[in-house]
C-alpha cells in the first residue's frame, strides 16, 4: 500500500479511538455538553423576543447562527489548541518520529473534531426541535445543513491546523480567542448584522463565521426570513464562493506550514517547553 495512504489509513483508525475515549470521559464530555446546554438556556430567556421588522422569535432565528458558530469554533479554535498542547507534551514529536505519522496525527484529529462538531450539533438541534417553534425541517433543509457543515469544516480545519502550527504555547490562544470573539460579534450571530454599520458588515463577510451562520439560518429557518438578511436573500453562491475560498486557502497553507512545524521539533524543544510548563505551575 502506498505509504501515504497508510498514514491516512492508520489516522481514521487513531480518531476513532479518540473519538470512543471522549466518550468515557468527564472532562472532554463536560467541554461539548455545557456549552449546548448553556446556549440552549440563554435562548430559552430571548423566547419572548422578535426579530426586527417580523414576528419570529429572536430565539428560533438565533440558535441556526450559534450552530454556525459551533461549526466554525470546531475548525478552528478546537483543532488549533489541540496542536498547541499535543506539541507542548511531545505527542507531535512523537507522530513525527514514526513513518507517515504526521499524516495520521493530523487525519485523526479530524476525524476527531469533526465528529465532536456534529455530536454537539445534534446535541444543539434534537432539543430544540421540540422548544421553539418556526423551523423548516423539509428534507431540502436538512441537506442544505449537510452541505454547509462539510463545506464549513472543509473552510475552518485547515486554517485551525495553520492556526495551531503557530504558538507553541498554550497560553497564547488567547491571541486566537479575542479576534475570533470580535468576528463572532461582527457576524450577526446573537443580533442581525443589517443593523451594524456597513463597514463592519464588510468585514464580517470576508471571514467565514458570517457565512456559516448565514448557512445554517438558510437551512433551518422558513424561505420568507431570508428578506432580513443581506441582500434579502440567502446567497447561497457568495456563501460557496466565500467558504471554497477559504477551503483552498488552508488547504494550500495547511501542509507548508505543518511540515515547516515538524522540521523544528525535537526533544530539546520539547523539553524547554515542558521546563517552562512546570515553572508556570510553581
Amino acid at each position: 500500500m502506498n505509504p501515504w495512504l497508510s498514514g491516512v489509513r492508520a489516522g481514521f483508525a487513531r480518531g476513532r479511538i479518540e473519538l470512543r475515549q471522549t466518550f468515557t470521559t468527564v472532562q472532554d464530555l463536560w467541554t461539548y455538553l455545557f456549552p449546548a446546554a448553556l446556549l440552549l438556556v440563554v435562548m430559552m430567556f430571548m423566547r419572548h423576543a422578535t426579530v426586527p421588522g417580523t414576528g419570529f422569535s429572536l430565539s428560533a432565528r438565533t440558535l441556526p447562527s450559534a450552530l454556525g458558530m459551533s461549526v466554525a469554533f470546531g475548525g478552528l479554535v478546537t483543532l488549533a489548541s489541540a496542536l498547541i498542547i499535543e506539541r507542548e507534551d511531545g505527542t507531535l514529536l512523537r507522530a513525527k518520529a514514526t513513518p507517515n505519522g504526521m499524516v495520521g496525527y493530523l487525519v485523526g484529529k479530524i476525524v476527531l473534531v469533526s465528529g465532536m462538531t456534529v455530536i454537539s450539533l445534534a446535541i444543539q438541534v434534537l432539543p430544540a426541535l421540540f422548544l421553539f417553534d418556526g423551523f423548516d425541517l423539509s428534507l431540502g433543509s436538512w441537506l442544505t445543513f449537510a452541505w454547509v457543515v462539510a463545506l464549513g469544516l472543509l473552510a475552518t480545519l485547515p486554517l485551525g491546523a495553520v492556526i495551531g502550527s503557530l504558538f507553541s504555547n498554550p497560553r497564547n490562544m488567547g491571541i486566537v480567542m479575542l479576534p475570533t470573539m470580535g468576528l463572532v460579534a461582527a457576524s450577526g450571530i446573537f443580533y442581525p448584522i443589517t443593523n451594524f454599520p456597513v463597514w463592519l458588515q464588510g468585514l464580517a463577510q470576508v471571514f467565514p463565521i458570517y457565512w456559516l451562520g448565514l448557512g445554517m439560518r438558510s437551512a433551518l429557518l422558513p424561505p420568507e426570513l431570508a428578506t432580513v438578511e443581506l441582500g434579502g436573500s440567502w446567497r447561497h453562491l457568495e456563501m460557496v464562493g466565500v467558504l471554497g475560498a477559504w477551503a483552498v486557502l488552508g488547504l494550500v497553507l495547511a501542509p507548508i506550514v505543518l511540515r515547516r512545524m515538524a522540521r523544528r521539533e525535537s526533544g530539546s524543544n520539547v523539553a524547554a517547553r515542558r521546563e517552562k510548563a512546570l515553572q508556570r505551575v510553581q
